[in-house]
């Protein structure tokens, strides 16, 4: 099979073209022919040498994928209601970026009716993100307000639909007035400008003083002394990545008075009983609103696979809004 691998750690130009050996399902895993995989920032971190995968995972990147089923246990995929040549798309421990790739029966879900491979390609590690951090871990309700830090990224866009379409107020920030039109257009209550706007002031104008409910923070370092102050009484504050710095100082005592909570996690290392578990959240929870056309993969670019290190250049830029898709069907 054809594959981008990662040579050395190092700059996009690191990624490569060459084949290598398809994989073979292991007891409890489905073989997926792919059509098309996702391009997400935990892919660039591999690349950099700074996100190593998991033990028993493929060196290779790639976290989701979406194509057709192509092989494993006939019983085992009878039992989980999978045919070859199914569509399939599935959060994937690695390998993505290939044109064949194994993943835990578990973690595969159908393709929403109605949608591509390629636009299918964009779900699965943005929506269950997602949906562990801001409705399982921090436990946003209808009526709750959420703050989306990077409202335009691929996480911002699904974050910013689910909340919506799910009964919440929506605030996102965004880093130009265009993506914070982008973020109103998708469904967002506000959108805040960082550049040239103190989110928290905004935050803390446009509840009232109040504060929101849930802040789902992709950045850390200094964010997080001013989140903390940005949040309600009961407010919970689920910190999914640490792009500003791992480090930061905060108000401790504003947590005992007002009761607040602050959560991290990262998702590849998990059980995969754990994200069998969220795929069949997503399934009955998210999927209807996906076929129902009320939430939407948003794709910024399809690139041809072999152009991966275009795609992660543009992924660095952070001049896309939504996800960025490579495409093995594409030259």
């Amino acid at each position: 099979m054809k594959a981008i691998a990662i040579s050395r750690p190092g700059g996009p130009e690191v990624l490569q073209a060459l084949e290598r050996a398809a994989p073979q399902p292991a007891p409890g895993e489905l073989l997926i022919a792919v059509r098309a995989a996702g391009v997400n920032r935990p892919d660039v971190l591999q690349r950099r040498g700074l996100y190593p995968p998991p033990p028993g995972a493929s060196d290779l990147p790639g976290l989701e994928v979406a194509g057709t089923v192509a092989g494993g246990d006939a019983a085992e995929l009878a039992a989980a209601g999978w045919r070859l040549g199914d569509g399939v798309c599935a959060l994937v421990n690695g390998g993505g970026y290939a044109q064949q790739c194994v993943v835990p029966i578990g973690q595969c879900l159908p393709l929403p009716a109605g949608l591509s491979a390629v636009e299918a390609a964009a779900l699965p590690e943005t929506f269950f993100t997602v949906w562990q951090n801001v409705f399982e871990i921090a436990r946003l309700q209808p009526g709750e307000s959420l703050l989306v830090q990077g409202g335009t990224s691929g996480i911002g866009v699904a974050a910013i639909q689910l909340a919506k379409a799910l009964g919440s107020t929506v605030i996102a920030t965004a880093g130009s007035a265009d993506k914070c039109a982008a973020c109103i257009e998708l469904g967002a209550d506000h959108a805040i400008n960082y550049r040239t706007q103190d989110f928290e002031a905004e935050v803390r104008r446009i509840g009232g003083g109040r504060g929101v409910d849930v802040i789902l923070d992709m950045v850390a370092g200094d964010y997080v002394e001013r989140e903390v102050r940005c949040l309600a009484e009961d407010g919970r504050l689920a910190i999914i990545a640490v792009q500003g710095g791992s480090a930061a100082a905060f108000d401790a005592g504003l947590l005992l008075r007002r009761r607040l909570s602050i959560t991290g996690s990262t998702l590849r290392p998990r059980a995969a009983a754990y994200k069998a578990r969220l795929a069949q959240a997503l399934r009955e929870r998210v999927w209807p609103l996906l076929e129902s056309g009320r939430v939407r993969p948003v794709i910024h670019a399809v690139l041809p696979a072999a152009e991966a290190a275009r795609a992660h250049a543009l992924m660095e830029s952070g001049a896309h809004v939504g996800k960025i898709v490579l495409d093995w069907t594409l030259e």
